[in-house]
């Protein structure tokens, strides 16, 4: 496909984080968390299906077809790679592709705190990230993987929806398995994932009982797990965790969580001075504390460990939002 005047380039030139194709609106671009138009004219349903069709196989098209919606990636000629969902507004073609960058960013680029990769290194429990759709979750997982890899000779295993990151194995081996084609289901990828002997495992999103279920479990028998979920801070991602289970369940939950999760990081990206975007973030850190809260049931104080914590790592939305404005990072207003 050439790489001139097309979508494609175009986004990637005007460092675009989104395309949003829709039949009957102009082409759009997400620059710097706004959309913006990135064509004058609305597109036509022939012009969505033409692009389209350039990145879905026939297998794919046909599958688009009778479910009218589909996740796929996508790689350029020029090397660039695209996590695309397909589906279909009023009867008419549509997507939104993200661009995945070229370039795994490093830990200090996207500001991670020392201390989540001080965890990440005792390769066992579970480290939980947070935050809705675009909030650089999966950018903060792959940072920390890569960070991994160059020093220690990992058996990495990610089933992701689809694949985003491409991974360097390293001294290791990394195997990244996509929804649909390498495996059905998460809950059936997981369940064979202990016997590919695996260090550490990353699930691209935990979105029900049997793959959180099985992601405990993994936590538990000494592997270092992420994950994925899609709530807006640390208390009620552990919430969300429990209250899958029937309630018959949770007090074990409760009991396997206060001993396996090891953090949880809570993200929203906000516009950066001079352009682009920094992450803001929440984070829990496991202590003999939250352990005793977790088990015991008492949520509600989570929020006060969190504000007090700060020795161990561990910072509010609103604190941290006060460091990137002192930094001059982000502005105050937002």
């Amino acid at each position: 496909m050439p790489t001139e005047h097309t979508p494609w380039s175009d986004a990637v030139d005007k460092k675009a984080s989104d395309i949003h194709a829709v039949t009957g609106l102009p082409l759009m671009f997400r620059i710097d968390g706004e959309l913006q138009p990135a064509s004058a004219k609305p597109l036509t349903s022939a012009q969505v299906t033409a692009l389209i069709k350039q990145f879905l196989s026939d297998k794919q098209l046909k599958k688009f077809d009778e479910s009218k919606d589909i996740d796929c990636s996508h790689l350029t000629a020029d090397g660039t790679r695209y996590r695309i969902n397909c589906h279909v507004v009023g009867g008419q073609p549509a997507f939104a592709a993200r661009i995945i960058p070229r370039d795994i960013p490093t830990p200090e680029e996207l500001l991670l705190p020392p201390v989540i990769l001080d965890l990440a290194k005792s390769r066992d429990g579970l480290i939980l990230f947070t935050g809705p759709t675009g909030s650089g979750k999966s950018t903060s997982m792959a940072s920390i993987l890569q960070e991994l890899l160059k020093s220690q000779p990992l058996n990495i295993i990610t089933l992701e929806d689809p694949i985003e990151f491409l991974l360097p194995p390293g001294t290791g081996i990394v195997q990244q398995r996509e929804l649909g084609s390498d495996f059905d289901t998460f809950p059936d990828g997981l369940k064979h994932v202990l016997r590919q002997d695996p260090d550490v495992v990353m699930i691209g999103e935990m979105r029900d009982l049997d793959s959180i279920s099985l992601a405990l479990t993994m936590a538990e028998t000494g592997h270092l797990v992420f994950g994925t979920l899609h709530t807006p801070n640390t208390v009620q991602s552990i919430d969300r965790i429990i209250d899958v289970f029937p309630a018959h369940q949770q007090a074990q939950v409760r009991m396997q969580l206060s001993m396996s999760l090891t953090a949880v990081v809570g993200q929203r990206l906000l516009p950066k001075i001079g352009g682009g975007r920094v992450a803001n973030r929440e984070i829990l850190v496991r202590t003999p504390a939250v352990s005793s809260i977790i088990r015991d049931h008492r949520l509600a104080e989570l929020e006060s460990v969190i504000q007090t914590g700060g020795a161990e790592g561990m910072v509010t939305f609103e604190k941290d939002l006060k460091r990137l404005v002192k930094e001059g990072l982000t502005k105050d207003e937002e």
